[in-house]
């Protein structure tokens, strides 16, 4: 069994209306190269200087907001499974969204929705300080998701560096993961590429990791280097500079191979 997917790779900014237009843009673009499985990367529709912008534009689930509904409606146009890597959803908790991870189906419909665990509350040592809790309510489910092709794990960005989120997801199924990000600069520089391989490797399952590109803001700046990486930590396909695509095809008898040569998977003791 064979799957094409493709990551996005997005400069967004703070205009929610073209960022959601360059999105289905993008979306199209990878279905007519194949894509089944199409990608977006965190904050593909909003990465804006103010933190309020998130709230003003926190979306609906049921019934759909206006980003949702929006990408429905591309999903359903594109015929494709499509991943909205992060977007801000209404969350409880006053001043704070949770930053949704959602899968829709070709028909359009809401497949799952995993809110991002792990937030980024760093200060990093290029001066810049990023402090995700202050507007965004954390999530508690672990997500692995029916698709056609076996179980997707679904993270957002941070998470990554996470294992135990992975390997949670592994033992619950998924063949596949996906981490749409907005890694910044100067952390992706170093460790996005190491990462990305690490969990793949360690889990056998095909990451897919959309990412942002380049500089959004006065304040924010990021790596880059989507990437499809197979489960022996081969990279199948990676996006260059700017906004595109990483396009690979993802063999399942070749994830079999792996897990039967390698059977780390049925040899964990902890």
């Amino acid at each position: 069994m064979r799957l094409v997917a493709a990551a996005v790779q997005m400069t967004s900014g703070g205009e929610l209306g073209r960022n959601l237009d360059r999105a289905a843009e993008l979306v199209l673009r990878a279905r007519a190269r194949g894509a089944e499985l199409v990608v977006l990367p965190e904050n593909f529709a909003l990465l804006a200087e103010r933190e309020e912008a998130k709230l003003q534009h926190a979306d609906a689930i049921d019934p759909p907001g206006e980003i949702l509904s929006r990408m429905m409606e591309v999903a359903r146009q594109a015929g494709a499974w499509v991943v909205l890597g992060g977007m801000p959803e209404r969350a409880p908790e006053a001043g704070h969204v949770y930053n949704t991870c959602a899968l829709l189906a070709p028909d359009g419909s809401l497949r799952d929705r995993y809110r991002k665990i792990h937030l980024f509350d760093v200060a990093i040592p290029d001066g810049a300080t990023y402090h995700e809790s202050k507007s965004v309510s954390p999530g508690d489910e672990v997500h692995v998701s029916a698709t056609p092709w076996g179980g997707l794990g679904l993270s957002v960005c941070y998470d990554l560096r996470f294992p135990e989120l992975y390997r949670a997801q592994s033992k619950a199924g998924a063949q596949m993961a996906v981490v749409p990000a907005a890694f910044t600069l100067h952390t992706g520089k170093d460790h996005w590429h190491v990462l990305v391989r690490a969990r793949a490797i360690e889990n056998q399952l095909f990451v897919i990791a959309a990412a942002q590109f380049g500089r959004h803001n006065a304040k924010r700046v990021t790596y880059g280097h989507s990437l499809i990486v197979d489960p022996w930590g081969t990279v199948l396909a990676e996006a260059g500079d700017g906004e595109g695509l990483a396009v690979a095809e993802l063999d399942f008898d070749r994830l079999a191979e792996v897990r039967r040569e390698v059977p780390c998977l049925q040899h964990r003791r902890l």
